[in-house]
């Protein structure tokens, strides 16, 4: 079983795997949510870095450890360890952040020292609209950055694109870095396409394409380890080691590129609108 979405430690594991795999104990978890604007989501107390999860999202803790919480995030079931103090009981988000950053502020003033960042996907519980900004229970966001949950958009490779000059950064999942899963993801969710965390869990979204079917905007295009979105029919996007940054690339460019300096070719081209 893939660890990664295998919700249990040698200690406990979910009752979603009764019946599956042999635990001490089996628990429902305790549900709550990212208390913190970002959050590394770990392989192991102390540990790696997998992914990341942003503020408002919902997590389940099935197990506790010298500080550290085990459990897995409401997206995507994805796996791990973050420090307890990220996680509380917030109140249920109504809205989610829709541009590519925004920032939470003490008082609705432009002036005002921001409180922090927050990033694309961020979730929060507006109490009050007012103008041209929104009161949420952590402080005040400007409004036009915020659409109700369920208020998705409609071009994934859009929402990529405000990714652009991105600093790369393996397993992020934020404005402050991100990784070639983490834009897909991202892009993906923020259009209301659930998407898994890593390219290699992506490889199962939408429809295979024959190697010689015309890629459109939106398919994904797949490298052992690495996904890109389709521009055009000349470009890609994606977060790459290359450039350690998100940038375009020539579709021909890229495969070859990746072809000569890493051995590897295109493995999968997927349709997911």
């Amino acid at each position: 079983m893939d660890r990664r979405l295998t919700p249990a430690t040698a200690r406990v594991a979910h009752v979603s795997l009764r019946g599956r795999v042999a635990a001490p104990e089996f628990t429902e978890g305790r549900f709550l949510r990212v208390a913190m604007p970002l959050v590394d989501l770990l392989r192991a107390p102390g540990g790696a870095r997998d992914r990341q999860v942003l503020l408002g999202e919902g997590f389940t803790v099935i197990d506790r450890d010298q500080g550290m919480a085990f459990g897995f995030a409401a997206r995507d079931g994805y796996c791990g360890w973050l420090p307890e103090a990220a996680l509380s009981e917030a109140p249920a988000p109504t809205h989610w952040v829709a541009s590519p950053g925004t920032h939470l502020y003490p008082e609705p003033r432009v002036q005002a020292p921001e409180i922090a960042a927050l990033s694309l996907g961020a979730r929060l519980s507006v109490t009050a609209l007012a103008g041209k900004w929104a009161e949420t229970s952590q402080g005040f966001v400007p409004a036009g950055h915020l659409r109700p949950l369920g208020a998705w958009l409609d071009d994934p490779v859009a929402v990529a694109e405000g990714f652009l000059g991105v600093p790369y950064l393996w397993g992020g999942n934020s404005r402050a870095g991100i990784d070639c899963s983490g834009v897909a993801q991202g892009a993906l969710l923020a259009c209301g396409i659930p998407a898994p965390g890593d390219s290699d869990l992506q490889e199962s979204l939408g429809e295979e394409l024959a190697a010689d079917a015309p890629l459109r905007r939106n398919d994904l295009i797949f490298w052992k380890g690495h996904v890109a979105l389709i521009v055009d029919e000349a470009r890609l996007i994606h977060a790459n080691g290359h450039s350690m940054s998100v940038a375009y690339e020539g579709i021909a460019a890229c495969i070859a590129r990746i072809e000569a300096q890493e051995g590897r070719g295109v493995t999968h081209r997927r349709r997911v609108l």
